[in-house]
């Protein structure tokens, strides 16, 4: 049954998660989600849902708690602008903390990959850079994996991009793809935000090809 729990990360700081267990008839491996900037909100918590059908263990770590506990936002602008503001608010080093104490109880029991979307995407990609004992990452419209580009994965890693998307220019896109020939990048005929269902900038069919090639990735290198 899913639930909230606590981590606790190298640094002492104290963070929920949600967790879900194992289903599908047998656990595959452990998958970490990260968040959007809006929180591990009703959205996360129903991709979370998705991959533990698929077999994985999964936690979604409220990254944001070390500058407010139980940020759930919404989509609206004044949503954006809030989780803009809650994002500045932290350097990389803590979310990465969090994120390797979710990947730490996971990885006791088997291989982890890693998942994230907008800011989450970029801290995947750091999580792919940094992290000890993550086995495999894909990055969803990551703002900021351009200007973190001299960071090198450390496991199979992959990209998902919209070409239609203002807030990452395919120049970005292009630097990602010549700094790294072996990341596999994917760009889809979609806008920022292409994988949540609960926004305008939704598409059906670039979403699910995004999860296919997610799930392959994961088959392959997690479980």
């Amino acid at each position: 049954m899913a639930q909230t729990v606590e981590l606790v990360a190298a640094d002492d700081h104290k963070l929920n998660a949600y967790h879900v267990p194992a289903g599908g008839g047998g656990r595959r491996g452990g998958i970490v989600v990260i968040q959007e900037i809006f929180g591990v909100n009703e959205h996360i918590r129903a991709v979370s849902d998705g991959y533990a059908e698929q077999g994985y263990e999964v936690y979604a770590p409220q990254l944001f708690d070390r500058a407010q506990r139980d940020v759930e936002l919404g989509y609206t602008e004044s949503d954006i602008a809030e989780g803009f503001a809650l994002r500045n608010k932290l350097d990389w080093n803590g979310p990465l903390l969090d994120v390797q104490a979710a990947v730490a109880e996971l990885r006791a029991k088997g291989e982890v990959g890693v998942v994230g979307y907008c800011w989450g995407g970029s801290v995947t990609w750091l999580a792919a850079c940094r992290a000890v004992g993550v086995s495999a990452a894909s990055c969803y419209y990551g703002g900021q994996i351009a200007e973190l580009v001299d960071n090198k994965p450390r496991c199979p890693t992959m990209c998902h991009f919209g070409e239609r998307d203002k807030m990452i220019p395919m120049s970005d896109v292009d630097k990602v793809k010549a700094a790294h020939p072996d990341v596999e990048v994917f760009v889809y005929p979609a806008d920022h935000g292409f994988n949540c269902d609960h926004r305008a900038s939704y598409d059906e069919v670039s979403s699910k090809l995004a999860l296919e090639r997610t799930l392959a990735h994961f088959a392959k290198h997690v479980g």
